[in-house]
């Protein structure tokens, strides 16, 4: 019942608004993979059923391809034909150039101020206004890209003082998957991070055990967000084991056979996974 007055209520708006916010509206994608109704029952994640609005995981049944490209890159190659190159730094490059590019900015090898002009989206995880949030909500094709996000440490070693907004969680939703990339996370997550960033069935996550944080502290944000397929990044410092041994048995670990991960969600494990990619 809520849900129907809620939706009855932005259908109004939009009636009373009149046509050009409601054609804006419409283009805009929506996403299922964050949660917005949690204190109504049996309901989770939006779904809306409004004329035009373009939804954007068509279907479950197709097949998102993820290759491990080095330090915290990974390739996704979407059912249409995207790839997107996460954290894309010109050293680290697919073997094709990427349509859309991704960036963080906490180190230079996670970014490039020199991309391949042949890249057609280059998304930066922060914004050239100190403080002020990037916000990313782009539709490329068959998936849509936003952002979460959060602090930076202002220094190599300076674990005192932080710069706003320096680093972007980004969310790729496509073909009913949720996929999000932590970046260079250097704090724990609030809240209303967790709030923001909604459901992640597949979780790209920094291993390094210091650079970015603790593998301690780490593996309490990657068990908060319990997806069912968490594929390491970031591989410096301490151990791969180091970050494995924060988990119990109720997290599985795996070592991929092929240098490219095929997943959709028919095909996402029951059971929490850690696939360490070939190439770590």
């Amino acid at each position: 019942m809520m849900l129907r007055v809620l939706l009855s209520a932005f259908t109004g708006l939009l009636s009373v608004a009149g046509p050009s916010f409601a054609q804006q509206a419409a283009r805009l994608p929506v996403s299922q993979c964050q949660a917005i109704a949690q204190n109504i029952p049996g309901v989770t994640f939006a779904s809306f059923k409004l004329p035009d609005v373009q939804l954007v995981q068509q279907s479950a049944k197709e097949e998102v391809k993820i290759t491990f490209i080095g330090h915290s890159t990974y390739e996704i190659e979407t059912p249409a034909g995207v790839r997107i190159a996460t954290d894309y730094n010109g050293v680290y490059r697919p073997q094709r150039t990427p349509t859309v590019a991704t960036m963080n900015r906490a180190h230079t090898t996670h970014y490039t101020l020199k991309p391949d002009p042949g890249i057609e989206y280059v998304l930066h995880g922060w914004s050239d206004k100190a403080g002020e949030k990037a916000e990313h909500q782009v539709m490329v094709d068959d998936v849509y890209i936003r952002n979460v996000t959060t602090d930076i440490r202002s220094g190599w070693a300076d674990y005192e003082s932080f710069q706003k907004n320096g680093n972007s969680i980004f969310i790729f939703e496509v073909a009913g998957l949720c996929i999000g990339h932590l970046g260079h996370l250097h704090h724990e997550l609030t809240n209303t991070h967790y709030a923001e960033i909604g459901r992640l069935d597949i979780l790209m996550v920094p291993v390094d055990g210091g650079l970015t944080m603790g593998a301690d502290s780490m593996s309490r944000v990657v068990k908060r967000l319990r997806s069912a397929l968490i594929l390491p990044m970031h591989r410096t410092g301490p151990p791969l084991e180091q970050f494995v041994s924060m988990f119990s048995a109720s997290f599985d670990i795996a070592y991929a056979k092929d240098p490219v991960i095929t997943v959709s969600m028919r095909s996402l494990p029951k059971k929490p996974t850690i696939l360490v990619p070939q190439g770590m």
